[in-house]
């Protein structure tokens, strides 16, 4: 039987603890290598008294659950606010890049994408430094990166040296950010986790309202480059939130030491050294592969490969709209205030309406169908990039980023559910690891594509059809193979059903 069919047969708390650890395990972090002083890696073992608690194993925490734990929450919004919104801000200096370095859309298009990639990709790199660092120091490493990378872009004389600073620099210190923010949040909350995690989500859409807002002010004022050298000082913010994140320190040291979870010693009987450490380096790559990506996974569990494909083609067209808005707008003589005003309604609505849609989709009736309700907010959100094909006025985009926005709060708010009861908790770091570098993929080509497409038509609304299409078309192949996966599997299930009771 499917572990879909396993989850829903747990009782709700324990349900919602487990969908929290989602965040605490994001991009394969893990949870069982722990610093003697300074880790935030912690697990939960289940309940004291009747109070639940966090264990480390080097000693026993009771998460907060508020006091210093509101802090670290307020710390991660702004984090969350600062990193994953930051991509769909650019769109604002981009007729500028496109003028100073004599760029074509597909070019000028590289630098968001590579951010985005990065942002996603740099998942493995950012848990190995989780397990050296700490949540803490990294987090703070992650804002010296970005502020550092940004501030770097306005000295470019090129769009290549953009793709370093901007793209590369940036995006893998936006990873080292908002990763470790979200993991470490829940180790403060654990009686209100699935609250402190829904508050945590709308950073991002803080990040929409006011970001889009600054920037255009910012570059009326100061031009690209000088914005550019603004918003690096403004990411520098991302160090004092990873600052008040102070790990949760053990009461006491308790049970064994520290395991070694390295790769195993080379074999003392083999014919050779070399031998010897060429099978050291091999299991060293199959064991980091194994703990951060599910390849395993994803040949044996169909459920989970079906999920992998539709999210990994659903990315190709999910986030390109959102970088190419404001330039879509301001070409059919919008003024760029306006544009930028779109991108903080579209924030507007997540904000609004991501917290009742969490708690609504954590009812009991749900259970089982999350990744149908998924599939039909992502059908509604690809078909509503048609939208903008209508016309460019204000009024018919104000529409579009409503309908967009209410349906890509689904999406958000269900799309780690999913992958959650389609793979056992045990794999799950490791299935959302390869989840995003494959997604990461997409996400680096969508918006090159799109560019290549506005250069050979000359028009941006071809660009909203084709998205269209890629996510509509990944929501009709999420639900078709779904319902033939569980028709296949209540078939499985009468059989046995009949083969038992004909055998008594």
């Amino acid at each position: 039987m499917t572990q879909r069919n396993g989850i829903s047969g747990t009782s709700d708390h324990i349900l919602h603890s487990e969908a929290s650890k989602v965040y605490q395990q994001a991009n394969g972090m893990d949870h069982e290598k722990i610093q003697e002083a300074d880790d935030c890696e912690l697990e939960e073992r289940g309940q004291e008294g009747g109070r639940r608690v966090s264990v480390a194993v080097t000693g026993a925490v009771e998460a907060p659950d508020g006091g210093w734990g509101w802090v670290v929450l307020v710390a991660t919004i702004l984090v969350l606010a600062l990193t994953l919104a930051f991509p769909s801000c650019v769109g604002i200096f981009y007729t500028d890049l496109q003028n100073e370095f004599h760029a074509t859309n597909s070019e000028t298009s590289w630098v968001p994408s590579i951010m985005t990639s990065a942002l996603h990709a740099g998942g493995p790199f950012c848990s190995v430094l989780v397990e050296k660092l700490g949540c803490r120091a990294t987090i703070m490493l992650g804002g010296v990166l970005s502020g550092l990378g940004m501030a770097a872009s306005s000295f470019t004389q090129s769009i290549t040296e953009l793709y370093i600073t901007a793209g590369v620099i940036t995006g893998l210190g936006f990873c080292f950010s908002f990763q470790p923010a979200v993991t470490i949040l829940g180790h403060y909350f654990v009686r209100r986790r699935v609250f402190a995690n829904a508050m945590s989500s709308t950073g991002t859409a803080l990040g929409l309202c006011t970001l889009p807002v600054l920037g255009n002010y910012l570059h009326i004022e100061y031009g690209w480059r000088g914005s550019f050298l603004i918003l690096g000082a403004v990411l520098l913010n991302c160090c004092v939130c990873g600052a008040v994140m102070r790990p949760l320190q053990p009461k006491r040291h308790r049970g064994q030491p520290l395991m070694n979870h390295g790769p195993p010693p080379p074999d003392e009987n083999s014919d050779s050294k070399k031998k010897g450490r060429v099978r050291t380096i091999w299991s060293s790559m199959l064991a980091f592969l194994s703990k951060h990506m599910a390849f395993d996974q994803f040949c044996n569990n169909l459920r989970y490969r079906v999920y992998s494909i539709g999210i990994t083609w659903m990315m190709l067209g999910f986030v390109v709209p959102l970088v190419y808005l404001v330039p879509y707008a301001t070409a059919n003589d919008m003024e760029p205030s306006q544009a930028a005003y779109l991108l903080s309604i579209l924030g507007i609505v997540n904000i609004v309406a991501r917290p009742p849609f969490g708690i609504v989709f954590n009812l009991p009736w749900f259970k089982g169908r999350h990744v149908y309700v998924f599939s039909a907010a992502l059908l509604v959100n690809g078909l509503s990039n048609s939208i903008c094909c209508i016309g460019p006025s204000f009024h018919v985009l104000l529409a579009y980023v409503v309908i967009y926005g209410l349906s890509m709060s689904v999406v958000g708010s269900l799309m780690f559910t999913v992958l959650m009861d389609v793979v056992e908790m045990s794999y799950f770091p490791s299935a959302l690891g390869l989840v995003a570098v494959m997604e990461s993929v997409t996400l680096l080509i969508g918006p090159p594509l799109a560019g290549i497409l506005v250069d050979r038509t000359g028009h941006y609304f071809h660009v909203f059809f084709a998205c269209s299409a890629v996510v509509a078309s990944s929501a009709v192949f999420l639900v078709v193979s779904f319902c033939w996966l569980d028709k296949k599997e209540r078939k499985a299930l009468n059989q046995l059903r009949m083969n038992t009771n004909s055998w008594q």
